[in-house]
């Protein structure tokens, strides 16, 4: 809370990630105690649905919940708020200022599928790696979504010696 509260105050970035579905339900209080200080929150589509449902949002579609969620109250109102939900296959949806919009990963066949560990992992610094380089979101989701197709065509949590991002 320390943390959160100092970057609402120097205006800097908080980001969180619902990390996992469990995290929602059991840690429900201190989670909320957080969400407003949170400028960018990011998840997956299983985590989103139970954070939908334990704080009652009323929402069972992704995108609604990603918008509900954008519209939590916040501290820091020199920022707008940015949820990212990563659906595995299926399109990133980044919700916000109001409006939701898909970013479509680029397939890969299953046969080069070898661990999803780590993937929302991978998918959260390829994203952050972007963002502090000033980039906007367009390219910090295309580096999440690189770093995330790069990272389930390994064992582990392993990264080949040399980056080829570009």
């Amino acid at each position: 809370m320390l943390a959160a509260k100092h970057a609402a105050e120097a205006n800097k970035i908080f980001s969180m990630n619902l990390s996992a579905a469990f995290l929602s339900q059991v840690f429900k209080k201190p989670q909320m105690d957080a969400f407003p200080y949170v400028d960018i929150i990011f998840g997956n589509d299983d985590e989103a649905a139970v954070f939908a449902k334990e704080q009652n949002l009323g929402v069972t579609e992704t995108s609604a919940i990603a918008l509900k969620m954008a519209a939590l109250p916040k501290v820091n109102s020199k920022r707008k708020r940015a949820v990212i939900i990563t659906q595995g296959c299926n399109p990133v949806i980044l919700a916000y200022d109001g409006k939701v919009r898909e970013f479509p990963i680029v397939q890969l066949e299953e046969s080069k599928i070898v661990d999803t560990n780590g993937a929302g992992d991978a998918f959260v610094g390829g994203f952050l790696s972007q963002l502090i380089q000033g980039k906007d979101f367009d390219k910090c989701i295309h580096a999440g979504n690189w770093a995330s197709r790069l990272i389930i065509q390994r064992s582990g949590c392993t990264f080949p010696d040399v980056c080829e991002y570009q």
